[in-house]
């Protein structure tokens, strides 16, 4: 060995940069473990997909046609399908700890399976307005029976509609297309579950598919004859300005600050694979 080099005396402190060295590996060991630890809660945390969720979107895309009208009688003969994914949901309620868009893909997803479920129960009915189920103090109508239950709670479709939603999506008029009431007139299905991280995209989806469907909306730049819906929920969609800068953001027709705006009437009739519907009566 050559006499300017020089062994570290027995027993002496290891040079600085081994010191430096063992300090950045516990540093980044800490990291990996604290990493790790957040995952784990954020896993335990997040929601998991509802085990019949897959069944359930087969369902959908099997009876719900492209035009928006649904085969009640071939889902009346998927009803095990359809109240497996019911019983999915009422056995995993949202906890506080998801996000506003989880818990709201949760409820929006309970409100249409539970209306599609209680259509094929009625079914053949010419209006889900018709249907009247029988409940403590009397018979009610299928938006106010206490009919879903979700984590032994009993909730009605007005409940979810007009108190829970608003909660989660505040400010956010998108909601209305994406509830599924039966009607010809109601905004189509998608034909897959709506799901928290998908969620944004999912609502303008269906903003989009309902104002510029031809037969619930009819727009011209200075005329707009549009569905009821935008005047029974005036208060969402703002002050007429407001409506349409709204209507702008997804039609395909762009509306004038002047634009002539009217209201068409909602056909409530069941928008039956089998029946005529509105489709049928605007051709007319």
């Amino acid at each position: 060995m050559p006499k300017s080099q020089k062994q570290p005396a027995a027993g002496g402190s290891a040079p600085p940069h081994l010191h430096l060295m063992q300090h950045n590996y516990f540093f980044r060991q800490l990291l990996l473990l604290l990493a790790l630890l957040v995952s784990t809660v954020a896993w335990a945390h997040r929601p998991a997909l509802v085990a019949d969720q897959p069944a359930y979107e087969a369902l959908l895309k099997r009876h719900v046609l492209p035009d928006g009208r649904v085969n009640y009688e071939g889902l009346a003969d998927d009803e095990e399908v359809l109240m497996a994914y019911l019983q999915s949901l009422s056995s995993r309620p949202p906890l506080p700890s998801w996000s506003r868009y989880d818990q709201a893909a949760f409820w929006l997803n309970t409100y249409n399976a539970y209306t599609l479920y209680l259509a094929a129960q009625y079914y053949p009915v010419e209006r889900l307005s018709d249907i009247k189920i029988k409940s403590v103090g009397g018979y009610r109508s299928l938006w106010d029976a206490p009919e879903v239950n979700i984590g032994g709670k009993q909730y009605t479709l007005k409940q979810i509609e007009r108190e829970i939603l608003p909660e989660l999506l505040p400010n956010d008029p998108r909601r209305h297309f994406a509830l599924h009431c039966g009607a010809a007139s109601s905004p189509k299905l998608l034909p897959e579950a709506y799901e928290g991280n998908r969620l944004d995209a999912q609502l303008s989806l269906q903003a989009s598919r309902f104002i510029n469907d031809p037969v619930l909306n009819v727009l011209a730049p200075d005329s707009a004859q549009l569905s009821s819906l935008f005047d029974w929920y005036a208060a969402d969609f703002g002050t007429p300005a407001q409506l349409l800068e709204f209507i702008n953001r997804y039609a395909a027709t762009g509306l004038s600050s002047s634009t002539a705006v009217s209201y068409v009437p909602y056909d409530w009739t069941l928008n039956d694979s089998r029946g005529p519907g509105v489709v049928a009566q605007r051709k007319r």
